[in-house]
């Protein structure tokens, strides 16, 4: 891997982490592309990819950091005043626990499933399009029947659980972090800006523990991709990152998600056209 490959798949995961279409799926074909998943060691693209999502979650906490600071001082102030009179929190200490219950899935499944995830079978090809399809027909369908009419103040606790375990779905490469709970949100009757809001929110505490699970934990393989592209790939996705939150918040006031609908139809299409001709491996 070249500084070149770390910068391309830094703003691969910049631009993917935030838009449901994979940024895993996507990173996953460009290292099979160019050869960087090696057979005997795929555990180092796992912590590779892992490690880099650390610049991702640096620029949401960077863009919700108001967000963040207000809940913050609200846990902490509630817990000093109210204790364990829960009915009387703030709407701000609501939204932190409802992050920290829709974290919990994800964390629980990840936990338990983390040796079939570092694997070779979350590599295939194979996988990788079923879940960029499955997941565009969900996204399609919970656009036609979604009422978007709730925002972000009518979230509930039942509402944090079901976008929770979407979030978990996610840990299937293709299937994309923000594409489930988006789908999941829409599905429970939110608007796409409150979907987008709270996936990013809820990214949060996820994708940090899964980065700074694998920075613990390195074995060492995935020095073999070179420590500067690391740094480097870490560092770009970061400023990625946030232009895409910036973005997509914005375009989603006006517009569907049907676009990355297409998108995953077209490159779930392509992928199978390209095992079929040979070119790609399963």
């Amino acid at each position: 891997m070249s500084p070149f490959h770390a910068i391309l798949l830094g703003i691969i995961q910049g631009l993917t982490e935030f838009l449901p279409i994979s940024s895993t799926a996507h990173l996953t074909l460009t290292g099979k592309l160019f050869g960087f998943i090696d057979g005997l060691h795929p555990e180092a693209w796992t912590e590779f990819i892992a490690v880099i999502q650390l610049g991702t979650i640096a620029a949401v906490i960077l863009f919700f950091r108001e967000d963040i600071w207000r809940m913050t001082r609200s846990v902490l102030s509630d817990l000093k005043e109210k204790g364990l009179h829960y009915r009387s929190y703030s709407a701000d200490t609501w939204m932190a626990l409802y992050i920290a219950l829709g974290t919990l899935p994800v964390a629980l499944i990840g936990y338990s499933l983390k040796h079939i995830i570092e694997g070779a079978l979350t590599k295939t090809t194979l996988v990788i399009i079923g879940s960029l399809v499955a997941l565009a027909a969900l996204l399609w369908l919970a656009e036609k029947v979604s009422s978007r009419i709730r925002t972000l103040e009518q979230i509930t606790w039942r509402d944090a659980l079901l976008i929770g375990c979407a979030q978990a779905l996610a840990l299937i490469p293709g299937a994309s972090r923000s594409g489930t709970t988006i789908t999941a949100a829409l599905f429970l009757g939110f608007n796409r800006t409150t979907a987008a809001r709270f996936s990013f929110l809820l990214s949060i505490p996820a994708v940090l523990a899964s980065g700074l699970f694998e920075l613990a934990r390195i074995k060492g393989t995935v020095f073999l991709l070179g420590v500067d592209n690391l740094v480097i790939a870490t560092l770009v996705s970061g400023v990625a990152g946030y232009a895409t939150i910036a973005w997509l918040l914005r375009y989603l006031m006006k517009h569907s998600t049907m676009v990355f609908v297409w998108y995953r139809f077209a490159l779930g299409i392509g992928l199978t056209l390209l095992l079929l001709c040979g070119v790609m491996t399963p």
